[in-house]
């Protein structure tokens, strides 16, 4: 995944998460990207610093799991506007309600999907770094929302 530090037209800096630069591209293109604050469909990439390791990489096994998107479920970042908390917790009640969580199977479940195995359906879940490359190999595209704590808690 890679995270762009995002710009609308009238200048509101938010953050992006995507599977590729591609991605970035298409859904830009395509109008799908607008601003969390007004809502404009103008957007585009902001400068961003690079990032830097300061200190020795973790085990290779530690990395074998994707890293949270945003942030651990049932935690937001404290300078999260509540507003968007609110759209992120209705978009995961949303999700709840629509959708099966199929849990760590959830790569296994969107292949077999995306070649017609298996009937399409809204699914949620987990991946491992592994898997989520062999999804962007077949071009099975999939998104990753922050997982804030429900609303009714």
């Amino acid at each position: 995944m890679i995270r762009y530090q995002l710009r609308c037209g009238a200048g509101h800096e938010f953050e992006g998460w995507f599977p590729g630069s591609s991605a970035f591209e298409r859904q830009a293109a395509n109008g799908l990207l607008c601003c969390p604050q007004c809502g404009t469909h103008t957007v585009a990439r902001a400068l961003m610093a690079p990032a830097v390791r300061t200190r020795p990489a973790a085990p290779a096994q530690a990395a074998e799991t994707l890293p949270p998107i945003a942030t651990p479920p049932g935690h937001a970042p404290e300078a999260l506007p509540d507003a968007m908390i609110a759209l992120l917790q209705k978009m995961r009640q949303t999700v709840e309600e629509h959708c099966e969580d199929v849990g760590d199977r959830f790569a296994h479940e969107a292949l077999e999907m995306h070649r017609g195995t298996r009937e399409s359906r809204g699914i949620y879940g987990s991946m491992t770094v592994q898997e989520q490359a062999e999804l962007d190999e077949e071009g099975v595209e999939v998104h990753a929302i922050p997982w804030v704590r429900r609303a009714d808690s």
